[in-house]
């Protein structure tokens, strides 16, 4: 795999110092990492990116 830019999503930085990061492969999937474990690294599409972050939304009360 070639070397990636990885960015620090903005959702990070919790108490703890968890920090998620983030990266485009050159097809084009995402792929993210925790610092603490740089080597494990899950990959998804744009669009099953933008399906976890709306389920994972804090939604309002009623």
């Amino acid at each position: 795999m070639s070397e990636l830019d990885w960015q620090k999503s903005t959702f990070s930085g919790g108490p703890q110092g968890e920090c998620v990061n983030v990266a485009v492969a050159p097809d084009g999937t995402i792929r993210l990492r925790e610092s603490d474990e740089p080597r494990t690294v899950l990959a998804t599409t744009p669009e099953g990116l933008a399906a976890l972050l709306e389920h994972l939304r804090p939604r309002p009360s009623s």
